[in-house]
């Protein structure tokens, strides 16, 4: 998982000379919680991961990546559904995508809002004080 993040996040991390290696992988190790994470798997193939972090004001979406090759399928969007389904518990969701990401359009597609933002990462959330 470690090594998807680095493939997924590179092209943006380099657009925001922020692309360290070795920096990319440990930071992902750093946070990774097993009992919170989800491998994605299509045709009998792991794809990609997804964690959830409960907190006592929100529900938190992390680590959310997918294999280069399956990107743009409908499979963001398919597991994207299903935790805002499994998740609906009346806390806003919130995530974070670096500026410029593709996957931006994604999570706006389904109600994620700018929260707020600074010269790397844009803060999103779902729900809430204020939601429409």
């Amino acid at each position: 998982m470690a090594e998807l993040r680095a493939v997924v996040m590179r092209p943006d991390l380099e657009r925001l000379d922020r692309y360290d290696p070795t920096w990319v992988r440990e930071r992902f190790l750093r946070a990774f919680v097993p009992e919170s994470t989800w491998v994605i798997v299509l045709d009998g193939r792991d794809v990609g991961s997804v964690a959830v972090r409960d907190e006592p004001d929100a529900v938190w979406i992390e680590h959310f990546y997918l294999d280069p090759n399956v990107q743009g399928k409908g499979v963001g969007t398919a597991v994207l559904t299903h935790l805002l389904e499994k998740h609906d518990t009346g806390l806003p969701l919130r995530l974070n995508v670096l500026q410029g990401s593709a996957a931006r359009r994604l999570y706006e597609r389904h109600g994620f809002r700018l929260e707020n933002e600074d010269a790397v990462d844009v803060f999103m959330v779902r729900g809430g004080v204020g939601s429409s």
